[in-house]
């Protein structure tokens, strides 16, 4: 029997509720999206985001780093960067047009970082963007801007990893005055960072800002990054029932990703950090990963992928029924670096003409094929070599299955896993190379099925075969 108390919360606070909660559709179908990692720690742009705690190890390259150009941590600490985070050119309407112009179908802030630095008007934590810094709410401004346009709204959170990350009981660092302990967080002991267990008054205000950004910005996905887990389980399980309540009495089809074993399978979208899966997966899954090599902040001498990598590496995620979030790194004062543009501008180019193969699209019974390895698991991506021609990728829509190939063959194309009894040959009405109006000639035989490619590539990257189907 069902009550009025059952429909008005479906999901209680247990994971074998919250596995009931489906995955949203939009999720599934949108396969691309863009963060930004944007804080105080784009001011020194050095090293990488964990500045904020780096800076107050004796002999790490931060600190060594930051005495030097700004002093003493007891005299120039980590909040004395909030005024130089000044954010004068940002504009979310921009930012959110250049993300859409790239190809991605949902979009978000980091809304606070390991550093204690709210990106929203935080009722719960003084030191945020909305009264220091750009003295503007970003997390609201984002929202605005990315449900104009027809995307997705996320919101990433990472405050988990304030528990002890930086000296609060040191008198020599400006870390230990209790006047700044909303940005440095509770006393702690430094050896409580490998071995972090957040007391319940860290886990309430930890919540109390999840409250805030559900409340007030509705977001459509909720990530977690790691160290979830050093959560309790009574909070875990509260906010993500209330979240997924909150959303289904407005009708709204939401997701909770996570890394590791953060949260009990099947009760959010599993998160890989900087890696990919090896097989095909049964269960939906994210890829997070930063278009730098070095850093997911804004760096002065930065490594940035190349659109190949970041192209690649989203065909190879979907045809594994992942999705990729692909972060971004703003200057302080709210620039989009060029060169980072200029590679949104080619991903989205790329996605133009090939995205009929990504969005809205399942995969087939196998992946794909190819010499190259992929490595699964966090941080695996490094680990990576770069695709070729001789690596395909399949996925399917409709009545269409699509081979993308992941380099121009040099020679006569033949895809292997393309013959009887995987497909049929009489099950192939017509092939086509998207983006080539005529139709290709082709063949199967034992050895898969062999396509008579045109001498020029219609596009730079991959290139798909769309294989209309009887």
């Amino acid at each position: 029997m069902t009550t009025n108390l059952d429909s008005a919360r479906p999901y209680q606070p247990a994971w074998s509720s919250l596995q009931a909660h489906p995955d949203p559709a939009w999720f599934d179908d949108a396969k691309f999206g863009i963060y930004f990692h944007w804080g105080p720690y784009s001011v020194p742009a050095f090293d990488n985001e964990w500045y904020s705690r780096n800076m107050y190890i004796p002999g790490h390259v931060a600190n060594a780093h930051h005495v030097a150009t700004y002093g003493p941590v007891d005299r120039f600490g980590y909040k004395d960067f909030i005024p130089l985070f000044t954010g004068e050119h940002f504009n979310a309407e921009e930012w959110t047009t250049l993300f859409r112009r790239a190809g991605a179908r949902f979009v978000g802030p980091v809304t606070e970082h390991a550093d204690g630095f709210s990106m929203w008007d935080s009722k719960v934590n003084s030191f945020n963007a909305a009264r220091m810094g750009p003295k503007r709410d970003i997390v609201a401004e984002m929202a605005r801007a990315v449900r104009a346009q027809g995307l997705n709204f996320i919101a990433t959170l990472h405050h988990m990893w304030l528990w002890a990350w930086y000296p609060t009981t040191d008198p020599a660092t400006d870390a230990s005055h209790r006047a700044y302990a909303d940005l440095y967080g509770p006393p702690t002991r430094r050896e409580d960072f490998q071995d972090p267990h957040p007391d319940d008054a860290f886990c309430d205000l930890f919540v109390a800002k999840i409250k805030e950004v559900v409340d007030a910005y509705h977001p459509d996905l909720l990530y977690f990054d790691a160290r979830l887990n050093t959560i309790s389980e009574r909070h875990r399980l509260a906010f993500a029932a209330d979240y997924y309540n909150q959303a289904a009495a407005r009708g709204q089809e939401v997701a909770i990703t996570y890394k590791n074993e953060d949260m009990a399978a099947g009760a959010g979208i599993l998160d890989v950090e900087r890696g990919r899966m090896r097989d095909l997966k049964p269960f939906k899954w994210l890829t997070d990963d930063s278009i730098c090599w070095k850093s997911w902040a804004h760096l002065h001498e930065p490594e940035y992928k190349s659109p190949k990598r970041i192209i690649d590496g989203l065909v190879d995620i979907v045809s594994k029924n992942g999705n990729l979030l692909l972060n971004i790194p703003p200057t302080a004062d709210g620039r989009i670096p060029d060169p980072v543009q200029e590679r949104l501008l080619e991903i989205g180019a790329w996605l133009d003409r090939n995205g009929e193969a990504i969005y809205g699209t399942r995969p087939w019974t196998r992946y794909g094929e190819g010499p190259t390895e992929v490595f699964e698991g966090h941080f695996s991506e490094k680990e990576n070599a770069e695709m070729t021609a001789a690596d395909v990728r399949f996925t399917t829509k409709e009545n269409a299955l699509y081979a993308i190939v992941l380099g121009w063959p040099s020679g006569p194309l033949t895809i292997q896993s393309l013959t009887d009894p995987a497909l049929p040959m009489q099950q192939i009405d017509a092939v086509h190379l998207l983006g080539v109006d005529d139709a290709l000639s082709w063949s199967m035989d034992d050895r898969g099925l062999h396509v008579d490619l045109p001498n020029q590539a219609p596009c730079d990257h991959a290139v798909t075969l769309k294989l209309s189907l009887k």
